[in-house]
């Protein structure tokens, strides 16, 4: 029996069916176990067995078996189809600094172009590895009749709003999450701002009181409005952009998508912000569905992960939202042979969030069906996406290009595998493709 190391992700697989045994963590191989009609399912089972046996147990490790087509642990042999494999996996244990890589700062794109669909486009083919060069408007040249595009249609709050301490001196407050009408999660700039402080919004003749109720993470603090603040944003607020963007944004409406609708997000859903109206259309003409999905953006979608062992990070918490409408675009893409196609990881977390608690009419679908139906869904998720885990709802996805060690980075090297996202970040780099939210894109399929 031969061992073969090199980077195969259970995302490379179709489906992916059930745990099964345990492994150390110094095993770090993968084994690939090519077999044609003749060999039977009982054969590839005692294999994986007899493999198992010959290593001692680790905590958190586990060996997994997956098949490309329908395969079932319980009933015999696998469905009579063209060659097929089977890959017996490890479940790696990572570093965050596995996650790592260097970015010039040239790299980073201060300003958006124009028009949106100019961009460019990294295409990753994530079965072959192959790489294609493209600008963003030829996005559809890669969609087929069936498909379904899913977006995410939050909109940006003007949440950063300047204030004045008691004393007159300088505050900020930067709105992350709406508890009430008058109360807030913040991130708030300023010293001495303990509970019971007072601050104050002012602006033309008028004055609103805002008190600091208690004291969170860092520098978050819950706060609460003497008035609702919402009605006095187009006045006093202002668009939140990242930290690694320095330059001015001349046009607030550019760090907004066309089809942003929902308002609550602290940062736009950038894989989307390429889309223009008529480049939708265009798509929608081809016969590809177009669902929406809402998923407000947190400010800890920028935080790098500083734990050692990615596990151990705690994910921040984010509201979203898939309608029935939605939802039913989702099953009838499945049924219809379709594929559905996440734009952002936002759009994937949701999807995703939805698949983790849906079961088809007949046994669990994240163990052995191949039809993944799913349900409306709305609330908060914690979903964490490592290497390792079996997506169940998204096909491919367009995302941009995320920044080092971080969770999103994490999340497509789930999705296409960590060895082949960082060789086509290096690629992306040599070849001059701009990062982060005002940068190009990536089309994985």
């Amino acid at each position: 029996m031969q061992v073969k190391t090199f980077d195969l992700q259970p995302a490379t697989c179709d489906y992916s069916y059930g745990i099964a045994f345990s492994l150390p963590h110094a095993w770090r191989n993968y084994l690939i176990l090519n077999r044609r009609r003749n060999v039977s399912c009982r054969k590839v089972w005692h294999s994986a067995w007899a493999l198992a046996r010959r290593y001692s147990h680790g905590r958190g490790e586990r060996l997994v078996l997956f098949s490309r087509h329908n395969f079932d642990f319980d009933f015999g042999d696998f469905d009579d189809c063209v060659e097929s494999y089977l890959s017996l996996s490890t479940k790696i244990k990572l570093k965050t600094s596995d996650f790592d890589y260097h970015l010039p700062e040239s790299s980073i794109a201060q300003t958006p172009v124009e028009p949106r669909d100019s961009s460019r486009l990294l295409v990753l083919n994530r079965s072959s590895g192959e790489i294609e060069h493209r600008f963003f408007r030829d996005v559809k040249l890669f969609l087929r009749p069936n498909d379904l595009l899913i977006l995410n249609q939050t909109r940006v709050i003007p949440a950063r709003i300047f204030a004045k301490k008691e004393s007159g001196g300088k505050a900020e407050l930067l709105l992350l999450r709406k508890r009430d009408d008058l109360a807030w999660e913040a991130l708030v700039g300023g010293k001495g701002l303990r509970v019971g402080k007072l601050v104050f919004v002012e602006f033309e003749n008028k004055k609103i009181q805002v008190e600091i109720l208690e004291i969170l993470e860092g520098s978050e603090r819950l706060i609460k409005f003497s008035e609702p603040i919402e009605p006095y944003f187009p006045k006093i607020g202002n668009i939140p952009l990242p930290p690694y963007i320095h330059e001015k944004l001349s046009n607030p409406e550019r760090y907004q998508t066309v089809f942003a609708k929902e308002t609550g997000s602290a940062a736009a859903p950038t894989a989307g912000l390429h889309f223009t109206s008529q480049l939708l259309d265009e798509i929608k003409n081809m016969g590809v569905k177009i669902g929406y999905v809402t998923l407000h953006v947190g400010l800890d979608t920028f935080a790098p992960v500083h734990e050692e062992n990615p596990e151990e990070h705690k994910i921040h918490s984010e509201w979203c939202q898939l309608t029935q409408e939605t939802a039913d675009l989702i099953n009838e893409t499945k049924q219809n042979g379709g594929r559905v196609i996440a734009v952002g990881t936002t759009s994937v977390r949701t999807l995703e969030s939805a698949g983790q608690l849906t079961t088809d009419d007949r046994r669990q679908t994240a163990v052995y069906g191949q039809r993944h139906t799913v349900s409306a869904f709305s609330g908060p998720t914690t979903l964490y996406i490592l290497p390792g885990y079996q997506f169940k709802v998204v096909d491919a996805m367009i995302t941009n290009f995320h920044l080092p060690k971080s969770t999103l980075i994490m999340l497509v090297s789930a999705f296409a595998g960590r060895e082949k996202i960082l060789k086509t970040y290096e690629t992306a780099i040599k070849e001059g493709y701009r990062f982060y939210s005002f940068g190009d894109a990536m089309l994985i399929l």
